[in-house]
């Protein structure tokens, strides 16, 4: 049974910083996309980030490119997304997923989301 699972979530001050883990077992993804979605509330799910897994080519949404990096350890089948300069506009659930056959999707598994709240 495959599982994604995040962690690292929590509240912040706006400028702060979190950093996101998603851990995957199940099966492993180190040939496949995996990316970071967000919702917040009353909004539908929007795009935040994904990395490729041929060429390790990462792609960010315009609102968070310079100040999110994702990234992804396959020998520890984890993804990660660090984020920085956070603004209260981030607050959001954000879910991992992966099992994309490219790095705009579809992803097959997604992961539960974990909350983010930024306070100004």
């Amino acid at each position: 049974q495959v599982q994604l699972v995040e962690s690292g979530g929590g509240l912040v001050q706006a400028g702060g910083s979190l950093r996101l883990s998603c851990a995957a077992s199940g099966r492993t993804f180190s040939r496949s996309a995996m990316g970071w979605f967000r919702q917040a509330p009353g909004k539908e799910r929007e795009f935040v980030a994904a990395i490729s897994w041929s060429d390790g080519n990462t792609y960010y949404a315009d609102s968070v490119k310079g100040r999110f990096t994702i990234s992804r350890d396959n020998a520890k089948n984890t993804l990660y997304l660090q984020m920085n300069s956070l603004k209260p506009e981030d607050t959001a659930v954000y879910y991992c997923a992966a099992g994309g056959v490219s790095w705009y999707g579809p992803y097959d598994y997604w992961g539960q989301g974990t909350q983010v709240t930024v306070s100004s």
